[in-house]
């Protein structure tokens, strides 16, 4: 063969080998055209199809029959309701899920959310509520009211027709953020959870020195307010339980207490006169 025909062959091999790579191209390029396409018009059926739309409530103050609310107690159902007010009559398909999440996530006494879409046109809220720890006392003009407060740290409006058998958190400040008062709470739950079926008795826990709890209890008509510290909580008023009748009869005028000192009960402040 000559080198004249080599060249020729090569040249060819290599036209074909252009075509063919042409043709690849062009046959994935109408590929991809009718996967577009064809997208674009199964998106524009999930859309506009009214199998898929999820429909407003019947009248007036009802809820959707298929926006389904599960897990609230105390957060407010009409409001959870509401946020959804812009998605009733359009399609599932449209429901923006985080947007309506992070929206649940700003009504007071949500602490988590869920919200997912059920084919054909069904949405599923699932609320996770805030669980109160404490009491609080809150400035409310030239008065105060009392709040709840949960471990985290937010405050809560009290719910008409609920009762709470929690004990009055003290020692927050104006100034705490957020975060501290979280901090406060989850060190009163501590002590609590130390002293164990003594802490029926506890109507007040002070947290304001988070080295040095106090507690506020009545025994026996009697008021008393005992500083605990920062450990030992359980011990140290199961001592106060256990020599109760021998304080009072050495100090019955005494109502503040140092539990501190492992070997001893000591009265904070002086006698009165007379004493």
């Amino acid at each position: 063969m000559t080198a004249q025909a080599a060249s020729a062959r090569d040249r060819a091999a290599s036209r074909f080998r252009v075509l063919r790579a042409a043709f690849i191209i062009a046959l994935s390029s109408v590929s991809l055209a009718g996967a577009f396409y064809g997208a674009q018009r199964f998106e524009q059926f999930l859309i506009r199809d009214p199998r898929f739309a999820l429909p407003g409530p019947a009248d007036y103050g009802e809820e959707s029959p298929n926006l389904f609310i599960d897990g609230v107690r105390y957060a407010s159902r009409p409001a959870i309701s509401r946020i959804f007010t812009q998605d009733f009559g359009r399609s599932v398909y449209l429901l923006p899920l985080d947007a309506r999440r992070s929206a649940l996530l700003r009504l007071a006494w949500v602490r988590d959310a869920s919200v997912r879409r059920i084919w054909p046109n069904r949405v599923e809220v699932t609320v996770f509520e805030r669980r109160p720890a404490a009491f609080i006392e809150v400035p409310f003009g030239p008065m105060s009211r009392y709040a709840l407060i949960d471990a985290d740290g937010v405050i809560l409006d009290p719910p008409s027709k609920a009762r709470f058998n929690l004990p009055v958190l003290r020692g927050l400040k104006s100034t705490d953020s957020q975060a501290l008062r979280g901090v406060r709470v989850r060190r009163m739950s501590r002590l609590l959870h130390d002293v164990g079926p003594l802490a029926s008795a506890v109507s007040e826990v002070d947290a304001g020195d988070l080295d040095n709890l106090k507690v506020r209890l009545t025994m026996k008509d009697q008021a008393f307010l005992l500083i605990l510290g920062d450990t030992n909580f359980a011990a140290r008023l199961q001592n106060f339980y256990s020599h109760y009748a021998e304080v009072h009869n050495k100090v019955p005028w005494a109502t503040t207490l140092d539990l501190r000192l492992e070997d001893r009960i000591t009265a904070v402040g002086e006698a009165p006169s007379g004493h």
